[in-house]
C-alpha cells in the first residue's frame, strides 16, 4: 500500500495547450479520491500521468516514498482499470485476468489462487471459461476489474468505468465498488465526469475545470460550503440557482443580503467571516439550492411569490420551474402520503410561494466567482 503525492504537476501538449496546471495533491494510503469535472478538465490526464501513459511535463511524483517521473508503467506498482475494458476477444475470462501475471512468469499455482480469489469477490466465477463477447456490459466491467485486481498493486487508478454502462447498472456496479472498496482497502484514484460517482465513492473529492483544481474536499465540504461558483453549479442535483440582482448590504454592522425583492438576514457564522475580511457593500450573485427553497403559504411569513413555468415530477419529488422578476429559479419539493404539495395542485398553479432557508444562502463575487464566504472558512474563521 502506499500513497501518492502529486507536486506542482503540469501537462503541456505541442508548445502551448496547457492540459493540466500546477496539480498539487497528496493521496494518502488506503484514501479514496475521486478526479471530478467536465470533459476537457484535465481529470484523466491528471490520472494517466499517473499510471505512467502520459510524461509528465513538469513537476515530480512519488508514488510510496519513490519519485516515479521516469519510471515505466510496468514498473510502477499500479493497475489501471479503463472506461472500454480493453479486453482481449480471442482469450477466456481466465486468461484476461491472468495476462499480466503470465507475462511476470508468476508461478501457475499462484495465478490461479488470485484469479480465483478476484472471482470469488466479483461473482464471476461461473463466467471464468467464457470470452469476453459472451458477457454483458457489466460482467466485461467486472473482468477489467478483476485483471487489475490479481496484480495486488500498490494503487488502483481508474478511468470512468462506468460509463458505458446504462443508468440501473452503473447504479449496482458504484456499490459493488464501494463494497470491493472496503474489501481491498487499498489506494484508489477515481477520474469520472459524473457528480453522483464522485458524491458516494469518494472519501475526497477533487474538482477541476481547464486544468486547475477548483477544490478539493469530503463530498459533503464540497457540497455545502463550494470555493467557488463553478464547484457550486457542478455539484447538485439539480444544479443550485444563482440570482444575479442581488446586493449584499451592512447596516449597523450587521450584514443583510437583498435579492428576489426582500432582504434576508445572514446567519450568525457568515456573518463573523463577512466582518473579519471587511467586506464591504456590493452587488453580488447570490446561490440557494433548489432544496433550500420550502413551499410555503402565499400569506406565511417571509413567503416569496413567483411565476410557476414547468413542473417535472420526479418520483417523490417535483422541481418547480419558476421566474422572479428575470431571476430563472428551480425549487425541490418533497411529495409523501402527508405532505402538502400535490403534484396536481402545483402542475396547475401559475404561481408558487416559497421561503429561502438563509442558513444556506451563498454569495459570491460577481468578478472572480468566489465565495465570499469560502476563504474565512480556510483561514478558520
Amino acid at each position: 500500500m502506499a500513497k501518492v503525492i502529486l507536486k506542482n504537476i503540469g501537462k503541456i501538449y505541442g508548445k502551448n495547450v496547457e492540459a493540466v496546471k500546477n496539480f498539487n495533491l497528496t493521496i494518502e494510503d488506503k484514501e479514496f479520491v475521486v478526479f471530478v469535472g467536465p470533459s476537457g478538465c484535465g481529470k484523466s490526464t491528471t490520472l494517466r500521468m499517473i499510471a505512467g501513459l502520459e510524461e509528465i511535463s513538469s513537476g515530480e511524483l512519488y508514488i510510496g516514498d519513490k519519485l516515479v517521473n521516469d519510471v515505466q508503467p510496468m514498473d510502477r506498482d499500479i493497475a489501471m482499470v479503463f472506461q472500454n475494458y480493453a479486453l482481449y476477444p480471442h482469450m477466456s475470462v481466465f486468461d484476461n485476468m491472468a495476462f499480466a501475471l503470465t507475462l511476470r512468469k508468476v508461478p501457475k499455482d499462484e495465478i490461479k489462487r488470485r484469479v480465483l480469489q478476484a472471482a470469488e469477490i466479483l461473482d464471476i466465477t461461473e463466467y471464468l471459461e467464457r470470452k469476453p463477447k459472451e458477457l454483458s456490459g457489466g460482467q466485461r466491467q467486472r473482468v477489467a476489474i478483476g485483471r487489475a485486481i490479481v496484480r495486488e498493486p500498490q494503487v488502483f487508478l481508474m478511468d470512468e468505468p462506468l460509463s458505458n454502462l446504462d443508468a440501473k447498472l452503473r447504479n449496482s456496479m458504484r456499490a459493488e465498488l464501494i463494497s470491493l472498496r472496503k474489501r481491498l482497502n487499498t489506494t484508489f484514484v477515481y477520474v469520472t465526469h459524473d457528480q453522483t460517482e464522485a458524491m458516494t465513492l469518494g472519501d475526497r473529492i477533487v474538482v477541476m475545470k481547464d486544468g486547475l483544481i477548483q477544490q478539493i474536499g469530503t463530498p459533503q465540504e464540497v457540497f455545502n460550503f463550494p470555493a467557488n461558483r463553478f464547484v457550486a453549479g457542478f455539484i447538485g442535483v439539480p444544479q443550485m440557482n444563482f440570482l444575479e440582482n442581488a446586493q449584499l448590504k451592512c447596516s449597523g454592522g450587521v450584514y443583510k443580503v437583498h435579492v428576489l425583492g426582500g432582504e434576508f438576514v445572514l446567519n450568525e457564522a457568515y456573518q463573523h467571516i463577512l466582518a473579519e475580511a471587511g467586506t464591504g457593500e456590493r452587488s453580488v450573485t447570490v446561490g440557494i439550492r433548489p432544496e433550500n427553497m420550502a413551499v410555503v403559504a402565499k400569506e406565511a411569513d417571509g413567503a416569496i411569490t413567483a411565476d410557476v413555468g414547468v413542473t417535472e415530477l420526479m418520483g417523490s419529488e417535483i422541481y418547480i420551474h419558476a421566474d422572479k422578476n428575470g431571476d430563472k429559479l428551480v425549487i425541490k419539493a418533497g411529495i409523501t402520503d402527508e405532505s402538502d404539495v400535490h403534484f396536481s395542485d402545483i402542475h396547475n398553479m401559475k404561481e408558487i410561494s416559497f421561503r429561502l432557508d438563509t442558513s444556506r444562502i451563498h454569495l459570491f463575487d460577481r468578478n472572480t466567482g468566489d465565495c465570499l464566504y469560502y476563504a474565512g472558512r480556510e483561514r478558520g474563521i
